[in-house]
């Protein structure tokens, strides 16, 4: 069975996307730091028909997350899709003028070395199988810094620098890596069918080939 790990799973995207990859047979892995919040969130999507298990782990801890990923293979299988996307902390959120070293750093543990850790766990098995994708969830400050935003405008970047270059590397092999970049909170933007719409994108990312970044809509229109 296909299985999709979703780090930085929370009640709002994460379940979407569960739901909606649940749709197409996959089991999914939840991460995230609360274990008892997986466990709900788990509940209710197996409700759904969704076959779904949290594992705890904070992105910042590369060994936590790394030990969650293998509890996630051994007890589903191999990561067919990996989404990384998990919520910038306020602390990010900073204006640049108050940014210190070790912000920065904490930034990029979470938005970036997370990621390659991640990433470094579940590809050996992707390019084994000869498939899979990578899929990276980013707010507009990956494309454009803003200085209201220094923890993210330097993190997101550095995520994203990553990951095109996995695309173009691994592009060859059946792997997909994308970017979807989601320029301000997914309720403000008004979108049709709102969070359910924005699942049904990262679902295409997965099953289509296509180029390294999608904009959910153009960046003039988001607020971050």
């Amino acid at each position: 069975m296909s299985v999709i790990a979703i780090i930085g799973a929370g009640p709002g995207l994460g379940a979407a996307v569960a739901r909606r990859f649940g749709r197409e047979g996959f089991s999914v892995a939840l991460i995230s730091r609360d274990q008892s919040k997986l466990d709900t969130m788990a509940a209710e999507l197996l409700a759904d028909g969704v076959t779904a298990v949290g594992f705890a782990a904070d992105v910042r801890v590369p060994a936590e997350l790394e030990d969650a990923l293998a509890r996630a293979v051994a007890h589903l299988g191999p990561v067919t899709a990996l989404q990384y996307s998990p919520l910038p902390s306020r602390d990010y959120l900073k204006p640049v003028l108050d940014m210190t070293p070790e912000l920065a750093l904490e930034a990029l543990q979470f938005s970036a070395l997370g990621l390659i850790h991640a990433v470094r766990v579940v590809l050996p098995a992707m390019r084994e199988a000869g498939h899979g994708s990578v899929i990276l969830i980013n707010g507009g400050s990956s494309v454009k810094a803003r200085a209201g935003y220094a923890g993210t405008s330097i993190a997101f970047p550095a995520a994203s620098a990553y990951g095109e270059m996995l695309h173009d590397a691994l592009e060859g092999e059946g792997i997909r890596v994308s970017q979807l970049v989601i320029p301000g909170s997914i309720p403000q933007l008004q979108l049709p069918n709102s969070i359910d719409d924005v699942a049904d994108r990262i679902w295409q990312l997965h099953a289509v080939a296509g180029p390294f970044r999608t904009m959910l809509i153009p960046l003039e229109d988001g607020r971050e």
